[in-house]
């Protein structure tokens, strides 16, 4: 007699609970997006040519406007566009500078950012492993040999889109060999992932130098670029040939949310309400490969950024991927915004490798994950 008495005083609370964690997903996900679009202004505004975050905006609405002109103009409409609002920079060169270099540099920082990120988000669910990162078990490596080969033997000349496909070939390979070595028994284990990642590692840094050793003078100046990582360089041609690969990432891996939530609650609960668990694998396998094939085509290998950022999601947003993943994309992008508005500022007149400041960030929290993860499974020996 008090069972349904008790079910229905608990529907309100679950209901106001439902939307309690609502909020929270929303604040998380607004104040996320809020740092990355300020962020992207004063980053836009900075380095030797310093512009005002007005201008900024400025610039941005008139653009914008031009664009929606042309439209109006090639279709014979005879209106004027109503958009070109805010002032323009001051300097005689700062709307160009802004739109051909700033800009796209901006743009393939955040898309860098949120494919590398959220690559290692899912990494980490499908391995079940919280130290899995493209970077750490060699996957950003390969797929930074995919393109090394593309530049040695000039396939890159071809076009863009030749060095982001060769850039996920060799992503999705490196990817399939450290999934089918580091499992044994149907587990990952920290220490197996761990030393298959040197290994990995090893093997295609070692083929980065080998090809750094036959390569003509051209190629190899951009082969020691990839190993450094930098965002230099970067325009709309390289945005445009990414963008599809982090799109199509991106929404595999939203739309696999729910089941890597089952997931992470084992392999066996996961098949038992109805998931497959080795086609899920398979499947974001090569979202990994797409994402980090973004990620790595025209920058190099930028590292820890997935290793960092969803660790620091997961102490804020909890371990549900439905958040976790969108978070992880938003945190990711203002990561590498960030350290390479750094990399450009930190030295006057200097553009500093993007990777290497990845790193010295990183570097100390894979130490502090390592030791933490060993802590809690009571030692490897």
């Amino acid at each position: 007699m008090t069972r349904p008495t008790t079910t229905a005083a608990s529907e309100p609370a679950l209901a106001a609970a439902g939307r309690s964690r609502s909020a929270k997903d929303t604040l998380i996900l607004t104040v996320l997006g809020a740092a990355l679009a300020v962020t992207a202004v004063v980053a836009a505004g900075s380095g030797q040519l310093g512009i005002a975050p007005l201008e900024v905006l400025g610039t941005i609405t008139h653009g914008f406007n031009n664009w929606v002109q042309g439209w109006l103009d090639y279709f014979g409409v005879n209106v004027q566009s109503p958009f070109g609002i805010g002032p323009l920079p001051g300097h005689a060169r700062g709307y160009e500078t802004l739109w051909t270099v700033r800009f796209p540099r901006v743009a393939l920082a955040m898309i860098v950012g949120a494919a590398l990120a959220c690559s290692g988000t899912v990494m980490q669910g499908v391995f079940g492993n919280p130290l899995a990162e493209p970077a750490v078990v060699g996957v950003s490596s390969g797929a930074a040999v995919g393109a090394s080969t593309a530049i040695v033997t000039g396939l890159a000349g071809y076009g863009n889109w030749v060095v982001a496909a060769f850039a996920f070939l060799g992503g999705l390979i490196t990817t399939l060999l450290v999934y089918s070595l580091s499992r044994s028994r149907g587990r990952t284990e920290v220490v197996t992932l761990v030393l298959t990642g040197i290994a990995v590692n090893a093997f295609t840094f070692a083929m980065i130098a080998f090809y750094t050793f036959v390569a003509d003078p051209n190629a190899r100046e951009q082969l020691i670029f990839w190993q450094l990582g930098s965002l230099n360089g970067a325009g709309w041609v390289s945005v445009a040939s990414v963008l599809p690969l982090l799109i199509a990432g991106l929404a595999m891996a939203f739309a696999a949310a729910p089941k890597l939530d089952l997931l992470a609650l084992g392999e066996r609960p996961a098949r038992h309400v109805g998931v497959n668990v080795e086609r899920l694998r398979m499947r974001m396998i090569v979202t990994v490969a797409l994402l980090v094939g973004a990620g790595v085509a025209f920058t190099g290998i930028v590292s820890f950024v997935g290793l960092v950022v969803p660790h620091l999601i997961r102490i804020i947003a909890g371990p549900g991927h439905r958040l976790l993943l969108p978070a992880s994309a938003l945190g990711g992008a203002l990561l590498v915004l960030l350290a390479d508005l750094g990399a450009r500022t930190l030295v006057p007149y200097s553009d500093l490798p993007l990777g290497m400041l990845t790193a010295l960030i990183g570097g100390p929290f894979f130490f502090w994950l390592l030791r933490r993860t060993r802590n809690e499974q009571g030692g490897w020996a």
